[in-house]
């Protein structure tokens, strides 16, 4: 009788061990989000300079709500949108901006710098001198943002400048 016992214990893990390898690994692997540039798809994850010189990836701030902002010195309505990213940034700590500047098509590389000064800005930027980024995700109009939750897929898209607003309430939305 314990031999018996024995055998369906064994018999009993062997099954759970083949179930759990083969067929729980293909059920993860479609309920992994997709990578692409969807709501709902997992954010292209890359890596860039800060004008500053120190290098960030996206995937770095996984676990933290991320507004991947797209803008250039000589657009207006990114400039009309800086003083709201800056209060945004100095009043709400749940969130992170990324403010990725299409280096490429500036005049001047220290376009940039007088910009930021002017502005007061105080969260990350970060240098895109091959439009590389902005390509991947096709930020043709300027300013274009992306709202990344903390699990690294994006909630929503924003083509256009958003105000103080807008940012908080779909930061709050976000998990």
């Amino acid at each position: 009788m314990k031999k018996w016992i024995i055998i369906v214990v064994v018999v009993g893990l062997l099954g759970w061990a083949v179930y759990d390898f083969a067929i729980s690994k293909e059920a993860k692997e479609e309920m992994a989000p997709e990578v692409g540039l969807e709501k709902g798809n997992l954010a292209p994850d890359f890596e860039l300079e800060t004008v500053d010189g120190e290098t960030v990836k996206l995937s770095d701030y996984r676990g933290e709500k991320v507004m991947l902002n797209f803008w250039a010195t000589w657009c207006p309505p990114c400039r009309a949108e800086m003083p709201d990213m800056q209060k945004f940034h100095e009043e709400h700590h749940e969130g992170v901006i990324l403010a990725v500047n299409l280096t490429e098509t500036e005049n001047s590389p220290r376009n940039v710098d007088k910009f930021l000064d002017e502005y007061g800005i105080t969260f990350t930027v970060l240098a895109d001198k091959n439009t590389t980024v902005g390509n991947i995700y096709k930020a043709q109009a300027l300013p274009t943002s992306y709202l990344i939750d903390s699990e690294g897929k994006i909630h929503n898209i924003a083509v256009g400048p958003l105000n103080y607003e807008l940012m908080v309430q779909e930061f709050e939305k976000m998990d």
